[in-house]
């Protein structure tokens, strides 16, 4: 089987999140797919599957376990993909719905994937599972930022959202990794968005990873996209607006992704980056 490796959301292969793509994905069982993504060691690995109506069904494993959907490995995916059938559009089926994407390539031949994510929604986090998730982070209340309220966000994942008052708190991410993963798996949760905003368009973001057994993402597209649903809701942002986060950057895998907020309470979010072989 052939497995691809790029990288995700950076401008080259020292940069952005890795992932692992498998184009021809038919007949490669759950088994087959978990035993391919614990081998690669990213953490997301794609496996596409041509369906009789044109679409493509992508299924998500990261080292441990299947994920419903993932941002930087779809951005993989559809690159990988025009580099070999040529820019375009994509209509791909994931266990979190329709997700469709167009990709492009410039005069540099550097290409750009655009998701759409499915319909974005926040809810608010029980005061018990804020206590235990900013035990886990060893973080205070007085650590946040309180003009970005805490909740959880979903645009094809669940993704708590906590922001700080100042960037060196993020910086300084010293978590405990089994403590966070029990409550992340009790509340189905797949990566934990830690931000600080520099300014009303510009966030910093990291990633914790524990239930793919990823102690951090270096760049979280579906992260990204449910942020992007959570600044509208919050009307935190005036759409249409495009906002940038900046990720990985303390891990030495500096990322940066585009976040679109279209107008529209159900309207999906478009999450674009560029992706370059490993």
């Amino acid at each position: 089987m052939d497995v691809l490796r790029y990288a995700a959301f950076g401008v080259d292969a020292s940069g952005g999140n890795p992932a692992g793509v498998v184009l021809g994905a038919r007949g490669c069982d759950d088994a087959e797919m978990q035993r391919i993504a614990a081998e690669v060691g990213f953490s997301e690995t794609a496996f596409a599957i041509a369906r009789a109506d044109g679409g493509i069904e992508v299924r998500y494993f990261s080292p441990l376990a299947e994920v419903p959907f993932c941002g930087h490995a779809t951005i993989a995916l559809a690159v990988a993909y025009a580099h070999r059938h040529g820019p375009g559009e994509l209509r791909l089926h994931t266990k979190a719905g329709e997700v469709p994407v167009r990709t492009t390539r410039d005069r540099q031949d550097v290409y750009t994937a655009t998701l759409t994510s499915v319909r974005p929604r926040t809810v608010r986090i029980a005061p018990d599972d804020l206590f235990e998730l900013l035990a886990a982070l060893r973080w205070a209340t007085a650590d946040l930022d309180r003009d970005l309220p805490v909740r959880a966000a979903y645009a094809g994942a669940w993704h708590p959202v906590l922001a700080v008052r100042e960037r060196a708190r993020l910086a300084d991410l010293d978590y405990d990794m089994a403590r966070l993963n029990r409550l992340m798996l009790r509340q189905n949760w797949a990566t934990a968005n830690l931000l600080w905003r520099e300014s009303p368009k510009v966030f910093h973001s990291r990633n914790p990873f524990p239930p793919g057994g990823v102690r951090e993402d270096p760049a979280t597209g579906a992260a990204a996209a449910a942020l992007g649903g959570y600044l509208r809701e919050s009307s935190l942002v005036r759409p249409p607006v495009t906002i940038t986060v900046r990720q990985g950057e303390d891990m030495g895998r500096p990322s940066i992704i585009h976040v679109t907020v279209p107008e529209g309470s159900s309207t999906g979010i478009e999450v674009s980056g560029t992706a370059v072989a490993m």
